[in-house]
């Protein structure tokens, strides 16, 4: 075989056409585990073996430092081993080294600042009042997004008026402004510099522009739908007015738009490139043909008429459940986890994909208390910086307060040194993700705090010390949990997506906002396609949330599309004893009898005391003394939820008081 028919051999029909379109502007639309890693690497192999472009010209520039290494070592299995693969980043990195000496006097470029957390956390707490707890991470995204748009504190306001950055936009645009002045007194530039400074430097010379088009001449850049203005224009200013531009994506998997990407460079490409080829790749290698029905009713529920092709076998028929309770949810996870370990699915090849990284710590308590190894991807519960900056803050309680003080005592810290309130509902994405983490660790702190006969502070701060350790030597794999935007490009044998309830996917913060509700609709798609053949998807029709409130929940209008419809609401039927039977107590007074029976009824259901009810609520219980369930209701603290569950306990021991 010559060269070509080697780089040719054994792609399908879509992905030939896509390999031997090798000039003029070409969009390639590819789908879910369609292949387009490959397409991407034998089209750069292609075109050099015809001639279309030497092999030092091309660049083919990733999203990831990761996706470029892997993109590498793909060209160089096909011979290629001077072709460079690049992120917009690195790329305009390496061309801001070579000329910046020769255009600021022979000065090196500024040190880059890896992280800008460290400049903007210690303004974050410096704002006024209550604001300064705003989360720093909300405020690091907002300072990108403005920043992919090449807008600067005083341009913000006046262009970015439909934006509620946090805190408040003037507080916002005056925390934006000392960044940047800090980072200047300091000699850093950041990572969103490097871009602005490199597109600054091709507007203005001419000399540097043509060096850098006289080095890279086609180009091919891959998920082109999570392309922000700034990394566009910078690479308009790389191509010239030349025309050898290839890009690779798929508009429905858009999920970082947080960060400034948007799906309109994709869809509106032959608008800024007139005469562009649109190629589709639509045959998956991926999933069974049931879990692309499931994925392409999704799709078709936006209107869109693309679907996805199977070539894999028959599979099992995706489940879609619906379960009384989280508790409930998460024990059919497990249970499902081992049977499917049972019949020879490697625990590594499964995962559970959740909408917040704070989610994971019901299901990392379930695969524990059943011996299932499991793996967290990104940073460990005990790493994250909240809750590190949480355990620090509870040096500051008093040693001798045990038990529901001891709880008490640590809100109060919290609240005072965080700005935490459980019941607060947060804005941004770090706020949500941070408000989910603290009220996780605090159910832990008050599990331990009410064990036994009521633990202190020392014994509470040493058990957390103990599991961060278990969790640092677990390394020994296992299911994998993490969030959906983590699961972006990985892919396995069975996928769990639960909690599809309203407020969780789609978040609350979504509101009606139509482009917020897309995105969370293709969280959801990115979900559905990363399994080849086991998918279940699942919600509860209640939950106890990571702040201790039990609440009724609807399923995510997402299932609709998926042909599940939401049932008509049922009046639960009054249940005196939810669980393993509580003897009421007697004796004392009406309220010590509510907190004996409290926490008898937390043991005995294995949740923190505050689930049945808190201190406020009990004792608005003993000074209104309700006398049957609509009196119950209109105490504060108490909702149907409650009623169903402890109604017929808490009414007996009030009766007994009378």
């Amino acid at each position: 075989m010559t060269d070509t028919e080697r780089i040719l051999e054994g792609l399908n029909d879509e992905q030939r056409t896509a390999v031997t379109t090798v000039s003029g502007p070409v969009a390639i639309i590819a789908g879910a585990g369609s292949g387009k890693t490959r397409v991407v690497s034998h089209r750069t192999a292609y075109a050099v073996a015809t001639g279309v472009v030497p092999e030092s010209q091309v660049l083919l520039v990733t999203f990831t430092e990761k996706a470029a290494d892997e993109m590498k070592e793909r060209v160089r299995s096909l011979g290629l081993p001077r072709v460079m693969a690049r992120t917009f980043h690195s790329a305009a990195l390496a061309q801001l080294f070579y000329f910046w000496p020769s255009r600021h006097d022979g000065a090196e470029l500024p040190e880059v600042l890896a992280d800008k957390w460290r400049l903007v956390a210690p303004l974050a707490r410096g704002l006024p009042g209550g604001y300064s707890f705003t989360p720093t991470r909300d405020i690091i995204d907002e300072i990108e997004w403005a920043k992919s748009r090449r807008l600067t504190p005083s341009t913000y306001l006046a262009r970015a008026a439909d934006r509620k950055p946090p805190p408040t936009p003037d507080l916002f645009v005056r925390l934006f402004a000392d960044y940047e002045r800090r980072k200047e007194r300091q000699g850093l530039v950041d990572f969103d510099d490097i871009l602005g400074l490199t597109v600054e430097l091709l507007e203005t010379d001419e000399e540097a522009a043509q060096a850098v088009r006289s080095r890279y001449s086609w180009f091919t850049v891959d998920e082109y739908q999570d392309t922000t203005p700034l990394q566009a224009r910078l690479l308009e200013l790389w191509l010239g007015d030349r025309r050898d531009l290839c890009v690779v994506g798929d508009e429905d998997q858009t999920i970082y738009t947080f960060a400034g990407a948007t799906p309109a460079h994709l869809t509106g490409f032959s608008r800024r490139y007139p005469g562009a080829v649109i190629l589709p790749l639509l045959t998956n290698y991926r999933s069974s043909p049931q879990v692309l029905a499931l994925a392409n009713k999704l799709l078709a529920s936006t209107g869109s008429s693309k679907s996805l092709v199977a070539t894999r076998g028959e599979g099992p028929e995706p489940v879609v459940r619906s379960f009384a309770s989280g508790a409930e949810e998460e024990a059919w996870v497990v249970a499902r986890v081992k049977g499917l370990v049972a019949d020879g699915v490697p625990a590594d090849e499964i995962a559970v994909l959740l909408r917040l990284n704070a989610q994971t710590a019901g299901f990392e308590a379930a695969f524990a208390r059943e011996g299932i190894p499991y793996q967290l991807r990104g940073k460990r519960f005990f790493e994250r910086r909240e809750v590190q900056t949480a355990v620090r803050a509870l040096e500051r309680v008093a040693d001798d307060v045990v038990g529901e003080d001891l709880v008490a005592a640590t809100r109060a810290e919290w609240a005072r040194q965080l700005g935490f309130d459980p019941d607060e509902e947060p804005k941004g994405r770090e706020g949500r993700e941070r408000q989910a983490t603290l009220s996780t660790l605090l159910a832990i702190v008050s599990q331990l705090a009410l064990e036994g006969e009521g633990a202190d502070r020392e014994a509470v701060v040493l058990s957390l010390a103990e599991r961060a350790q278990r969790e640092r030597a677990d390394d020994a794999g296992g299911v994998e949990l993490l969030t959906l935007h983590r699961a972006k490009g990985l892919e396995w044998d069975a996928v769990f997506v639960p909690m599809l309830e309203e407020g969780s996917l789609p978040v609350s913060q979504a509101g009606d906002s139509d482009e917020a509700l897309a995105e969370e609709r293709r969280l959801l798609y990115v979900g559905i396609t990363r399994a080849r053949r086991h998918l279940a998807l699942s919600w509860a029709k209640e939950r106890v949330s990571t702040s201790g409130k039990l609440g009724f929940r609807r399923p995510s209008r997402f299932l609709a599309a998926l042909g599940v419809s939401e049932p008509r609401p049922v009046r639960k039927e009054r249940r005196s004893t939810p669980g393993p039977a509580v003897e009421l107590p007697v004796g004392g007074s009406l309220l010590e009898r509510l907190r004996a029976w409290r926490l008898a009824r937390s043991r005995a259901d294995g949740v923190p005391a505050y689930v049945p009810a808190n201190d406020a609520t009990l004792a608005a219980i003993a000074e209104q003394r309700p006398s049957n369930e609509a009196e119950l209701l209109r105490v504060p603290g108490i909702g149907p939820g409650k009623v169903a569950k402890y109604g017929e306990e808490i009414l007996e021991i009030v009766a007994e008081e009378d």
